[in-house]
């Protein structure tokens, strides 16, 4: 009974991640639609707009694939019908297979154009619904043309010419139209239903309407799907290879990962896969510091699974409204997926907080993110004034766009770089930037890109650096810097070494600048740090004044801004701020003299414990040895002390002979307790607990003897004391050196030196 019952809860599970969370996951990209809500706490700046997308989903409904496969179909249009960033974004969702008689056709539309504001999205949710397998009595072939009609005719009728049109076409792949009137005679069907279909596709191409076919069922027919990608159009929200169309086989067992890669090409977005485990659990995934908007994506297969977001600083986030400088929106916080659409995201890894009740934990809940962003560049010109003839160094630093430095080359992989340089009197000169460390690149991949160009010798006026990065999923950036050819020797130069820092808030960092000014007249310079956002790093003097044949150093200082200015941006890890130094000659229109790259990585200011390490250590070394010593002393002194080994000997008082001899052990307490036994007959020592006597080496020599009721005497190594009436205590040799040089003490008895039975010796602080 039990293994039928974990058979039917397994089964459950199963049913549960192969369709309850995909129909569900109309929430999972709402939130990147949703519009931020109203917070009394003011927003971020400026909130990042994104362009619209004018979309179809068209999903095959005919008899070749099974009904699980209709199941991820339509959990799938769900996922890509919500998905968009924007919330101006339109959506049309219809099912296809082909008109095979009469009253039959071909389409059947499910959701007209629905614009994805907060009205429309609940509306494409359960609109995608009526999605259903075709009948016999329907037609249940696949009519792939009369498809792709119907999304070039729903994408173009009405629509704005500027945004992008995107057809995701879910398939098996297989066209059969053998059954369909339309396509002529049944020995021509096959043949004009490959002709229509090429049709299709150009009619697509020259409409921008890009393909995406999605493949469902046990074999796609791969080779049909690739066809139908590269028939639409070819160029999409960004010209890189990523972003243009291609076939992706879609599993239902995994259709929310796949789904979001997919969605994120054909969007030109990123997507990030974080962490996976049952609850309870914290989850983790990263936000790139690039990222102007992004989504939380939480898969929690369990709709009783509760959520708790915190950001990398380790604060709990709201779901809806404003914290910090970011702004929130939670989407299916009812259902098994669900999304926190973030505007301003701060970067870093984010922790998930997954609880459910007992009962509801056996499926995983996984957390992914999805996120655009803009991507800053920084351009400099070395010499910034060159001469003709001359070579210049371009070097293009990459930025967030507040102006960190960027640290992570996964957060700008598959960038492309274009860069030119023009001027009067010459055509345009392309310019290679590359980031592979080869000269004069100086370092691989850290996000400065350089390169080499030669002026020429036609040129005149004013040259002018452009460049302009292309990424996925990052808004596209153009800079150029211009400057003026320099006209033979320039009277003042200037140089400028600044060394790249790690310091921190408030700090400052020392420089020089070297100046020569070879005219007659004297020139104001004036400094600045650019290419960044302003009230981060600060120059002082803003101004100095050269004499007429000066020549020298100057001493140059940079301030970074106090803790506050940066948030909670500042960690451990360093906050990387690029700039540049920029040295102008006010006297001579502005003229730029020196760029000088300006790189700062700003941790927090070190608390006592870091800055007085030093004093710490030397002070733990200090009590460190100190405690070993006394370990050490009082191992001497318990050694010294120890009776074990003694010999102890009972002497006649008659006659001075030795009757019995003993040999201590170890004592109790250091004390070696014991009784004469026998005492007139066969006198003998014997040990004895609690006995009427006990001895102890004397660390200076000899030992002490301790007489209940008695106190304390010293035993020396050559002498004797008494002990009882007709017996005295002496040492036999034990076989140990002597301790020290001291002659022999005369034996003392109790009261001597006190009524205790001590002495004012050295060796009374031992007994």
């Amino acid at each position: 009974m039990g293994n039928v019952t974990g058979r039917r809860q397994t089964e459950r599970g199963r049913v549960r991640r192969a369709t309850v969370p995909a129909l569900a996951a109309a929430a999972l990209l709402v939130s990147l639609l949703a519009p931020a809500g109203r917070a009394a706490v003011p927003a971020a700046d400026s909130v990042p707009a994104f362009p619209a997308v004018d979309y179809a989903v068209a999903v095959d409904e005919s008899a070749s694939l099974a009904a699980e496969d209709m199941k991820a179909e339509k959990a799938a249009a769900a996922r890509i019908a919500l998905g968009d960033v924007s919330s101006d974004s339109h959506v049309t969702v219809f099912g296809f297979a082909a008109a095979e008689a009469a009253g039959q056709r071909a389409v059947d539309p499910v959701c007209p154009r629905t614009g994805l504001d907060a009205a429309g999205r609940e509306t494409v949710g359960s609109c995608v619904d009526r999605l259903r397998s075709r009948s016999k009595h329907e037609g249940t072939g696949t009519d792939f043309p009369s498809a792709i009609r119907q999304g070039v005719h729903d994408l173009t009728d009405g629509t704005d010419p500027s945004q992008p049109r995107v057809l995701f076409l879910l398939t098996d792949g297989y066209m059969d139209v053998s059954d369909s009137p339309n396509y002529g005679p049944p020995e021509h069907r096959k043949a004009e239903g490959e002709r229509q279909l090429d049709l299709a596709l150009k009619a697509a191409a020259a409409q921008n309407v890009q393909v995406w076919p999605l493949g469902f069922g046990a074999k796609p027919r791969w080779d049909e799907l690739k066809r139908m990608a590269a028939g639409g159009y070819q160029k999409g929200c960004v010209d890189l290879p990523s972003a243009r169309p291609a076939p992706h086989k879609v599993k239902a067992a995994d259709i929310g990962s796949t789904l979001e890669d997919i969605f994120a090409a054909a969007h030109c977005m990123r997507h990030e896969d974080g962490t996976s485990q049952r609850p309870p659990a914290t989850l983790q995934v990263g936000i790139s510091p690039l990222a102007t908007v992004g989504s939380i994506v939480v898969d929690k297969g369990d709709p009783q699974v509760k959520i708790t977001y915190y950001d990398p600083s380790g604060d709990k986030v709201p779901t809806h409204g404003t914290y910090q400088k970011s702004r929130f929106e939670l989407a299916g916080g009812n259902g098994p997926v669900e999304a926190l659409k973030i505007v301003d995201p701060l970067p870093g890894t984010w922790k998930v907080r997954a609880e459910a009740p007992e009962g509801h934990r056996s499926l995983p809940v996984s957390v992914s993110v999805l996120w655009q962003g803009e991507l800053r560049s920084a351009l400099t010109m070395d010499p910034p004034s060159p001469q003709v003839g001359g070579e210049v160094t371009v070097t293009m630093r990459l930025q967030t766009r507040e102006g960190y430095q960027i640290k992570d080359p996964s957060d700008y992989a598959g960038l492309r770089v274009r860069s030119e340089l023009t001027g009067d009197g010459f055509d345009p000169v392309p310019l290679k930037l590359t980031d592979d460390g080869t000269a004069p690149d100086p370092a691989a991949s850290d996000g400065s890109f350089t390169g080499t160009v030669r002026i020429p010798r036609s040129a005149t006026g004013t040259l002018t650096v452009s460049a302009t990065l292309t990424a996925s999923g990052l808004k596209a950036d153009t800079r150029s810097l211009s400057n003026p050819i320099a006209p033979g020797q320039l009277p003042v130069t200037a140089g400028v070494d600044l060394p790249d820092a790690n310091t921190h808030p408030g700090a400052t960092i020392t420089g020089t600048v070297s100046v020569h000014n070879t005219g007659r007249t004297a020139h104001r310079l004036r400094f600045a740090v650019t290419d960044l956002q302003p009230g981060l790093l600060s120059v002082r003097p803003a101004e100095i004044t050269i004499e007429p044949g000066e020549s020298g150093t100057r001493k140059v200082t940079v301030e970074v801004a106090p803790a506050d200015v940066f948030g909670d941006r500042v960690d451990d890890d360093g906050l990387r701020i690029a700039g540049t130094v920029t040295v102008v000659d006010a006297t001579d229109h502005d003229r730029a003299l020196a760029h000088a790259p300006l790189a700062v990585r700003v941790t927090p200011e070190p608390g006592i414990g870091e800055r007085y390490w030093w004093a710490f250590v030397t002070a733990g070394v200090g009590v460190a040895l100190v405690a070993a010593a006394v370990t050490l002393w009082v191992r001497q002194r318990r050694r010294r002390r120890d009776p074990n080994g003694l010999v102890l000997q009972l002497v006649s008082s008659e006659d001075g002979s030795v009757v019995n001899e003993h040999r201590a052990g170890h004592g109790t307490k250091q004390w070696y307790e014991f009784a004469v036994a026998e005492a007139h007959r066969s006198p003998r020592i014997e040990r004895r607990p609690h006995g009427p006597y006990a001895v102890r080496r004397n660390p200076e020599g000899g030992a002490v003897l301790r007489k209940r009721g008695s106190g304390r005497v010293p035993v020396p190594a050559r002498g004797q004391v008494p002990l009882t009436g007709t017996l005295h205590l002496a040492l036999g040799d034990d076989g140990r050196p002597p301790r020290n040089d001291r002659p022999p003490q005369p034996p003392s008895t109790p009261g001597e030196g006190g009524g205790s039975g001590t002495d004012n010796s050295a060796f009374s602080s031992y007994l």
